[in-house]
């Protein structure tokens, strides 16, 4: 049988499914936390029930994400993720991503959304704004944010450290950079079991990058079961 990629979830999470994603994830939430949860696929998801379905709650939680974690955010899938939503979560990300231009890696997601300013609020982001300014993580962007309208709360989001302890593969994006193979050797340490094919399909990765990792992982194996003599070729 032919491998086939995919590069996006082919199911939209219920809200109950999206909130464990979101602990997943290390959103602090009073909720059940799913094991591992694909991190791209939940930003994506969170970022659709915000601006789509208007979810200031959602969207604040999202946004302190992204300003605690984006440096182990696969930047290169999100940004093809982002590219097939909605004209509101393409300027959301735009806006994300220019926030966050010192890192070179979300330059073409900044560049996703070309049309004129959105305002966030459906009514009252002028008046707002009259008031309050603009957030200063949104200031000059494609999307007008009032201050004071989402909330910044550090204890909403887990530290690095604490995430990296709870989430498998963000550990190894953390030891080996945000990558598919970072997340295929994390999901081959959860089961070793796993096909290529089947690897490749549990993180979106090419075939060849889960190929390659299986190798590579085999190998680490076998080097951990080897005994002293045998390293220095002692008999």
């Amino acid at each position: 049988m032919v491998f086939s990629r995919a590069l996006a979830p082919v199911e939209v999470p219920g809200r109950d499914a999206l909130t464990a994603a979101m602990a997943g994830i290390g959103i602090e939430l009073a909720a059940p936390a799913a094991p591992d949860p694909n991190i791209e696929d939940t930003m994506l998801f969170c970022s659709a029930e915000a601006m789509d379905g208007s979810d200031l709650r959602i969207l604040a939680l999202l946004v302190g994400w992204f300003g605690v974690h984006h440096a182990w955010v696969n930047a290169d899938r999100l940004t093809r993720l982002v590219a097939g939503s909605s004209e509101r979560v393409r300027a959301l990300w735009s806006a994300l991503a220019g926030w966050q231009a010192k890192d070179r890696r979300y330059a073409r997601l900044a560049g996703g959304y070309r049309g004129p300013r959105l305002d966030l609020l459906a009514a009252g982001t002028e008046f707002q704004i009259r008031r309050h300014g603009e957030d200063v993580r949104f200031e000059g962007a494609c999307l007008r944010v009032p201050a004071n309208l989402l909330r910044d709360r550090p204890g909403d989001i887990a530290s690095p450290d604490v995430l990296a302890a709870r989430h498998r593969m963000y550990r190894y994006r953390v030891m080996m950079g945000p990558s598919y193979r970072a997340d295929c050797w994390a999901a081959l340490e959860a089961d070793p079991t796993l096909t290529s094919a089947a690897l490749a399909r549990r993180v979106y990765a090419s075939f060849a990058t889960a190929w390659q990792v299986k190798r590579d992982h085999a190998i680490a194996l076998a080097s951990a079961r080897l005994t002293p003599a045998r390293i220095h070729g002692s008999t």
